[in-house]
């Protein structure tokens, strides 16, 4: 078999856009939506709206790689990074430290053309804990970089990327070709999708680093993104590759045996369309969230504004399994007949509803 990069029209990716047009205009309307939000917004809500976005974004991407990142350290680094803290807030965890600052810098450098040093950067960023990964720079050896899945003996390939030998190279020609597809570039590519698609499928065949390509990958297509619309976007690519990530493989295993790439474009313009859609669903949530607390802040105790202020933290998804009264006595430390009358409190304020019943009854958010 040949894999996209040892063909002799490799990288120039040819594809049709016809049967796209539907998508692509949901994605304009869209993202046009999402600005016109964002502007009516009070600033602290549109601030809280971008730092979920961006905490969303850092623990799925991190989470498609089997790693499970701390939310609270997470939202920590990204208000340190931003500025928000007037005192640093402490974050224990340096995984959650480095894509913290990942995704800070991919919304505040958008514009800026891209360079090795940037990527490299990026790199120490995701490996920032890593003893086993070189951080920073091209992987080396003799060892071919494989994509693999099975138990030890029963790999299966699903893929093989160049040689370490040929990295530098072909990065080089990467970069360059970044920023000539960039709207100021010589050979821009105007629609956003599209140019998002072709970033995401050429850096992950090329594979460059010895881990973190997957990560990287992502933030470059958001990069690219933002850089065609000329503004940045508010939005997580990897919570909607994260719902459905076999899918994801299969189109992106599909796509490296061919420069031909019509049909990986139309998956990821969808990939990325239901996330700009998921992204204006949170903004909402975020604005429900704020009007929540403006109208019953007052009413509740410190116990059950801290059960409320966790139930809302699971997002707009909900709070799994919903909150129970032994739930709501590990969150708070108390007793069970205290956060039994707590709960009722709450009930009885219209915060909460209840489902099931006896010892299986759980409470849900009302907004």
């Amino acid at each position: 078999m040949r894999y996209n990069w040892e063909l002799p029209d490799w990288p120039d990716f040819t594809y049709s856009l016809t049967g796209l047009e539907s998508v692509l205009e949901a994605f304009l309307l869209e993202t046009g939506e999402i600005t016109g939000i964002l502007k009516s917004l009070p600033e602290h809500v549109k601030q809280e709206s971008i730092i979920e976005t961006m905490l969303s974004e850092a623990i799925k991407t991190s989470q498609i790689e089997g790693e499970f990142l701390s939310r609270q350290d997470v939202m920590s680094s990204i208000r340190n990074n931003i500025g928000l803290s007037a005192t640093p807030e402490p974050v224990h965890d340096r995984k959650s430290q480095g894509m913290g600052q990942l995704m800070v810098d991919i919304r505040g450098t958008y514009q800026q053309a891209l360079t090795t040093n940037k990527l490299w950067q990026w790199h120490q960023m995701v490996m920032i804990d890593s003893v086993r990964i070189r951080a920073g720079q091209w992987r080396t050896g003799n060892e071919p970089m494989q994509i693999l899945s099975g138990s030890i003996g029963k790999e299966k390939i699903h893929f093989q990327a160049p040689p370490s030998a040929q990295v530098e190279a072909e990065m080089d020609l990467f970069v360059t070709w970044f920023n000539q597809t960039a709207p100021q570039g010589n050979k821009p590519i105007k629609v956003a999708p599209v140019r998002a698609a072709i970033v995401h499928l050429y850096f992950e065949s090329i594979h460059p680093f010895e881990d973190g390509n997957g990560r990287i990958g992502r933030a470059l297509a958001e990069k690219a993104l933002s850089q065609t619309a000329e503004r940045p976007l508010l939005i997580s690519l990897s919570k909607t590759i994260e719902a459905d990530k076999q899918r994801y493989y299969a189109a992106l295993e599909k796509a490296q045996k061919s420069n031909e790439i019509s049909e990986w474009i139309r998956y990821f313009a969808d990939v990325i369309l239901n996330a700009q859609i998921e992204s204006r669903q949170l903004i909402n949530f975020t604005l429900q969230k704020t009007r929540f607390f403006d109208r019953h802040g007052s009413q509740m105790n410190p116990r059950q504004t801290k059960v409320i202020d966790k139930m809302m933290q699971a997002g707009k998804d909900g709070f799994e399994g919903g909150m129970s009264a032994k739930k709501y006595m590990s969150i708070t430390k108390t007793s069970k007949a205290t956060a039994t009358r707590d709960l009722q409190q709450l009930l009885e304020l219209g915060i909460l509803s209840t489902e099931g019943g006896g010892r299986s009854v759980h409470y849900k958010l009302l907004l």
